[in-house]
């Protein structure tokens, strides 16, 4: 039988349809996965997130939360299935409140924690350095950001700027012939010049019921330590370990406070027992202290009383300069939010983009309604026709963050209670500030070895 010849096209066509049956399984496979994928989208968190925060007058909407509040509202509708369960801090309480969360293991999703470095020293937040690209962290204004570092690593995101400042009765300063600080800068013999002139009879029953200056002390509170630091005085070495709080400096710092009641009499005779509140109100409501420190949300305040025809003129100043050359504030000067350690991260995913949500640039630009102050450079002014939050911005250079201590909530409250000593005739000077040295010496300790 003759053999038939195969030519090379068959033999072709054969070698392709072995190659099919062996591979073809495989190649369809692999085909089918990536389709698979690709159609899969990760699906995004649906929950509730509680968030606790601090009030924010807020003039536009009246209320304390009503700006945080509108954020929320705008948030949950572009993510249905997340909900923002937002908690009230109190102002005074609220540390310790957060602090005993974290004892007990019962803290929220979010929390404020900017310069509140205990917080961050208890390993309890998300670090969220991964978040944030270069051009994000750039625009920051270096004191926002230094709020929220330690360790090079980033703990929050900065929301909002304040300060503290001097806010100036002047139908008061009218009414006696003072003239007010030039461009809001006085040096302490010209203000205790000024608080002395504002200090008289009113009504002419031989008692003093007008003061030229008022405050209070209290735990979180900040309104006189611009007087305290003025010259030169610091709390801490520069590794905020070494107590430094009991020297020259301040020795001085504290007698200009304390003077100010105990020598020349421009104060009244309850400074360093009253409340906040009882201080505030003698100024704006009974209108008999000319200057008065506080926090810049107090102009919003001023404003809408003067709106209604129930304020007074006014103007705002800085501390009175000492020794340092300059204006000194010390504070919480930053607003931020932290991310408490999530177990879910898509719930993690989801807490970073609210709190990015909440400080894009169009919120920034809404801070006015708050009395803050951005915390991006890329949003500019936001005061451009507000003279008196204007002139507090530009004195945001002179202010300086709280100390970066561990434990530093509980120095102060030793710190405070020994000034209330002094304004109360209870101590001297000096001895009040090497009793609060004592009381902080095991401090240091613990923060030496928790700061490296």
């Amino acid at each position: 039988m003759k053999k038939r010849k195969v030519g090379f096209g068959t033999f072709f066509l054969c070698l392709l349809l072995c190659a099919f049956i062996i591979f073809g399984p495989f190649y369809l496979i692999g085909k089918k996965k990536p389709k698979n994928i690709e159609g899969k989208k990760e699906e995004a968190f649906k929950g509730v997130i509680i968030l606790w925060d601090y009030p924010h007058l807020d003039t536009k909407s009246g209320t304390r939360y009503g700006w945080m509040l509108n954020k929320i509202k705008k948030f949950e509708k572009d993510h249905p299935g997340v909900y923002i369960e937002l908690k009230s801090l109190n102002l005074k309480s609220g540390p310790f409140k957060i602090e005993t969360a974290i004892q007990t293991k019962t803290y929220p999703d979010i929390a404020p924690v900017a310069t509140d470095y205990s917080i961050i020293h208890q390993n309890v937040l998300e670090p969220v350095d991964k978040y944030l690209s270069k051009k994000e962290l750039a625009d920051y204004k270096p004191q926002a950001l230094s709020a929220v570092q330690v360790d090079g690593k980033v703990w929050g995101f900065p929301c909002m700027m304040t300060t503290y400042t001097m806010l100036l009765n002047l139908d008061l300063f009218h009414e006696k012939g003072v003239t007010p600080p030039k461009d809001g800068k006085w040096t302490y013999d010209e203000f205790v010049k000024s608080l002395k002139k504002l200090t008289y009879d009113e009504d002419g029953d031989e008692k003093i019921d007008v003061y030229g200056f008022h405050s209070f002390i209290g735990v979180n509170d900040y309104n006189t330590w611009g007087i305290l630091l003025s010259d030169g005085a610091k709390i801490f070495d520069k590794k905020n370990t070494h107590y430094e709080f009991n020297n020259k400096k301040a020795v001085s710092g504290l007698n200009k406070l304390v003077n100010l009641k105990l020598k020349y009499k421009v104060t009244p005779d309850d400074f360093g027992e009253n409340s906040e509140k009882e201080s505030w109100e003698r100024f704006y409501k009974e209108k008999k202290v000319a200057v008065y420190p506080t926090g810049t949300w107090a102009v919003n305040a001023l404003n809408k009383l003067k709106s209604k025809g129930e304020g007074f003129e006014f103007d705002v100043a800085n501390y009175p300069i000492g020794n340092v050359g300059e204006p000194v504030a010390i504070c919480k000067n930053t607003s931020a939010y932290g991310i408490f350690k999530q177990e879910d991260k898509k719930k993690l995913k989801m807490c970073v983009e609210f709190l990015k949500f909440i400080t894009q640039e169009k919120f920034q630009e809404e801070l006015n309604r708050l009395g803050t102050f951005p915390v991006k450079k890329s949003v500019g002014e936001i005061y451009k026709n507000d003279p008196y939050m204007s002139k507090i911005e530009k004195s945001l250079v002179y202010t300086k963050n709280i100390p970066n201590h561990p434990h530093w909530l509980a120095i102060e409250d030793i710190i405070q209670s020994q000034i209330r000593q002094v304004l109360l005739h209870n101590k001297s000077v000096e001895d009040a500030l090497k009793d609060a040295e004592k009381k902080i010496a095991s401090y240091n300790q613990i923060a030496e070895k928790m700061i490296k």
